[in-house]
């Protein structure tokens, strides 16, 4: 985010006492109202443990207070969210993605799940814009591909029918995994954790909220040199230029 021009900050939240809880919640909600966008990070919070990390954040943005600040973020001062890997597992079980509010969820919601290979998968996957209508993407053209890290366990996207259509009719399929004729594909050499229809990553009915398993994050002048692809996703600059219009 800083070196697409925004001030980030960053907040810790902590658990180890019932205060800590409280007193996170507390600080959370006070940087939340002073935000523009709400930015939640891929890690091994709870040691990855299976739904640990995504259960562990939703937790705390379920509290109500902190579920009134996010409401106020999104829908009173038109800000954003993103969720990248362990923070889009946290988006889809508060609903955020695909519904763009904090809502129960139910076994007909579509969800992230254990890759299809069962363990870790670590790598560069290509990627493909599958709908820029997102300001997240807003720099970036349909069928841009671009090189991701990817760094999970529980990334294989799974989704009903019924929704799945709706998806992909409102352009809520944003980006999609690709093989090396940019075509989403199943192949797990290319699509390593077996999501529906190659699905790397979704937004909200609005595209405001962004969920996705890539680290977008993970690039740099001297990383993965001896890679050809273009490895800069410029997701940051879509969504800090979306308040600079």
């Amino acid at each position: 985010f800083r070196r697409a021009g925004g001030d980030p900050h960053v907040l810790v939240l902590k658990n180890l006492t019932p205060g800590d809880v409280a007193e996170s919640c507390e600080a959370l909600v006070r940087e939340l109202d002073e935000a523009q966008i709400l930015m939640l990070p891929g890690g091994f919070s709870g040691g990855d443990e299976p739904d640990g990390s995504a259960k562990f954040i939703a937790a705390f943005f379920r509290a109500p207070a902190v579920a009134d600040a996010v409401n106020r973020l999104l829908n009173q001062r038109d800000g954003l969210a993103l969720g990248i890997c362990n923070g889009f597992q946290a988006l889809i079980k508060l609903g955020l993605v695909p519904y763009g509010e904090i809502r129960p969820i139910t076994e007909n919601d579509p969800t992230l799940t254990f890759n299809t290979i069962h363990r870790h998968q670590s790598m560069l996957v290509r990627t493909r814009i599958a709908s820029n209508k997102s300001p997240w993407l807003s720099e970036c053209d349909v069928n841009d591909e671009h090189l991701i890290a990817i760094s999970h366990g529980e990334g294989r996207f799974v989704c009903n029918d019924d929704l799945m259509q709706k998806l992909i009719a409102n352009g809520q399929v944003a980006t999609q995994y690709v093989d090396l004729s940019c075509q989403p594909t199943m192949d797990l050499r290319y699509n390593p954790n077996g999501s529906v229809l190659a699905i790397e990553g979704i937004t909200s009915p609005d595209g405001r909220v962004l969920g996705k398993m890539g680290h977008s994050e993970r690039s740099g002048n001297q990383l993965y040199k001896n890679v050809t692809g273009d490895k800069y996703q410029p997701l940051f600059e879509g969504g800090v230029n979306y308040f600079k219009l």
